[in-house]
């Protein structure tokens, strides 16, 4: 079972992500970005569906640490700008469009990964604390729970290509890609949410070396 933050790390996380966000929206409104006014709206709903499981089923303060990061990752994307070489011709200068590794791995796709790895381990905390083994015991992290929480994680990273799809109809002009950047999105989150649950039911491993995790019994 992993240790449920207490309010006092829930508090700081809401301070130094209320700060970030009063800065970003500050230059987001100087600046006309409104592609980006709209995903502060977004980032600000999903800090209040983070507080809502904490205060349901309890998170650790790792995973709240790790959304207020990805926020900070996420804003720094869309509002810092980037030399021309570091990104196609196609796209505009911002670290979102980044080759990390030229030809290949792009910022924005890392950004996409860490994100629905973190909702991935959210669903798993969230049932860790709510739901049993059929054996009264705490829940395992079988492959099964395991490939549950990764397609809640993907849900949420699929909503997101939703909320950026209607960021094209309704705005004139937008960093979001056409379908092949869609499709690399999709294909980022998928190895985020993998991983997740690997590093997951390694984890629960190594701290109980000694424990299998088991079949349900047949009736």
């Amino acid at each position: 079972m992993h240790r449920i933050a207490t309010r006092k790390e829930l508090r700081n996380v809401l301070v130094f992500s209320g700060c970030y966000l009063a800065v970003a929206g500050i230059v987001i409104i100087l600046g006309g970005n409104h592609e980006f006014l709209l995903y502060l709206v977004v980032m600000m709903m999903i800090i209040l569906a983070v507080i809502g499981v904490y205060k349901r089923a309890g998170i650790s303060r790792g995973v709240l640490w790790g959304f207020s990061i990805w926020g900070v990752l996420h804003l720094i994307g869309g509002l810092t700008p980037i030399p021309a070489h570091w990104h196609d011709s196609d796209t505009t200068g911002v670290v979102y469009n980044w080759r990390v590794v030229p030809g290949y791995l792009k910022y924005d796709q890392m950004v996409h990964g860490f994100g629905v790895g973190l909702v991935t381990w959210l669903c798993w905390q969230a049932l860790a604390v709510r739901v049993r083994s059929f054996d009264g015991s705490a829940l395992k992290p079988t492959l099964g729970m395991l490939a549950i929480c990764a397609a809640a994680g993907m849900g949420f990273g699929a909503l997101n290509e939703v909320i950026e799809f209607f960021a094209v109809m309704l705005l004139p002009k937008t960093n979001v890609g056409d379908y092949v950047n869609t499709g690399w999105d999709l294909v980022a989150n998928l190895a985020g949410a993998s991983v997740t649950g690997m590093v997951i039911r390694l984890v629960w491993r190594i701290n109980h070396p000694r424990q299998k995790i088991l079949p349900v019994p047949e009736n």
